[in-house]
């Protein structure tokens, strides 16, 4: 009985290196996503520049491809990626929707004042509802989304000139979208 026991970490060590073999080599930013080929869960956020206002899902259908972009002010990731978002909606016109994420308001607001402000529609998640509902593991994260209000990729990480070309802008405009 005992000489079974000491078998016991040995065992439990191959399983972990046989998990962390199938892992090596695989991009973190490509994570399987349950809602690709989905519409948008159902949701009513408050606008987080102006909180009287609520959107729902509708307000994400039927106006063309468009980048959802989940961020925080937290997220020093976002703020990398922020001047990127800049350019795509204001020199290449591309609809960007935000999510802002488990954020406070007044942060959120100031951050768009400081930085400018590159969504066309801001929607405000602060206990990251609609976040969970997709899948978001954290921030920034970016899905396409088609004129049917369908998920159509998922991107982990931050959106660079190098994203974009290779991988963003080619679905977008398969989908007739600006890019």
């Amino acid at each position: 009985m005992r000489r079974a026991l000491l078998f016991i970490p040995v065992v439990l060590t191959v399983i972990l290196g046989i998990v962390l073999f199938q892992r090596i080599g695989k991009d973190p930013t490509q994570l399987e996503s349950a809602q690709i080929g989905k519409p948008v869960p159902a949701f009513e956020l408050a606008d987080l520049l102006d909180p009287s206002i609520r959107h729902g899902s509708e307000a994400l259908r039927g106006k063309g491809p468009f980048l959802l972009n989940v961020w925080g002010t937290w997220c020093p990731s976002c703020r990398d990626e922020h001047p990127d978002l800049i350019r795509l909606a204001e020199q290449q016109g591309v609809r960007i929707v935000g999510l802002n994420y488990k954020d406070e308001r007044p942060l959120a607001l100031q951050w768009l004042e400081r930085l400018g402000n590159p969504y066309a529609l801001s929607l405000f998640d602060p206990d990251g509802k609609l976040g969970f509902d997709l899948g978001v593991y954290g921030a920034p994260e970016t899905f396409v989304i088609d004129g049917d209000g369908i998920i159509r990729y998922r991107h982990v990480g931050v959106v660079n000139q190098k994203v974009w070309s290779e991988t963003l802008q080619p679905l977008m405009q398969q989908l007739g979208g600006q890019g």
